[in-house]
C-alpha cells in the first residue's frame, strides 16, 4: 500500500484518527515582518553598494573631505567596504527570503555591522547614512523578535 501522506491526529475521545499530527510551521500576522526584513536587506544590500561606487568613483561628492570622516582612510577603502557589505547583504537576504535560519543569524549580524560602519562614515553624507542606520535598526527588529516566522515565509 502506498502513503498517502496521512497524519495522525487525536480525536476528542482520546484515540487517533490515524493521522500524524501536522508540524508544518503555520503563518501568523509577524510572518510579515520577516519578508519586509528580507526585502529591506536586499535594499540595504544594493544602497551599500551605491554607496562603495560613489565612494569608489567620484570621492568629490561627499560633504567633507577624507581627513573628516571619523575612521580617517581613503575614500577607495570606504568604497571597497561598502561594496563588499553590500554583497553580502544581498546574498544574506536571499536566504532570509528562503527561510534558512543561519541566514537569520547572519542578517542580525551584518545590519549591525552596517549600522557601524555607516556611524562611522557619518560625516561623509549625513541624511543617507542616518536612513541607512534607521533600516538596519527595523531588520534587526523584525529578524530577531520575528525570526521564528522565518519557516513559514
Amino acid at each position: 500500500m502506498t502513503d498517502t501522506g496521512a497524519r495522525a491526529t487525536h480525536t476528542e475521545a482520546g484515540g487517533t484518527t490515524g493521522r500524524r499530527p501536522d508540524t508544518t510551521p503555520t503563518a501568523t500576522g509577524w510572518t510579515g515582518w520577516v519578508a519586509f526584513a528580507a526585502i529591506m536587506m536586499l535594499l540595504l544590500g544594493a544602497f551599500q553598494i551605491i554607496e562603495g561606487l560613489v565612494a569608489l568613483l567620484n570621492t568629490r561628492y561627499f560633504v567633507v573631505d577624507e581627513s573628516g570622516l571619523v575612521i580617517q582612510v581613503n575614500y577607495t577603502t570606504w568604497g571597497w567596504v561598502h561594496l563588499a557589505l553590500g554583497a553580502l547583504l544581498v546574498l544574506v537576504g536571499i536566504g532570509v527570503y528562503m527561510g534558512n535560519r543561519a541566514a537569520q543569524i547572519t542578517g542580525i549580524v551584518l545590519a549591525g555591522l552596517s549600522a557601524i560602519v555607516n556611524l562611522a562614515f557619518l560625516p561623509a553624507y549625513p541624511l543617507w547614512a542616518i536612513i541607512v542606520i534607521a533600516v538596519d535598526v527595523l531588520v534587526i527588529y523584525a529578524l530577531a523578535v520575528h525570526g521564528k516566522e522565518i519557516r513559514a515565509l
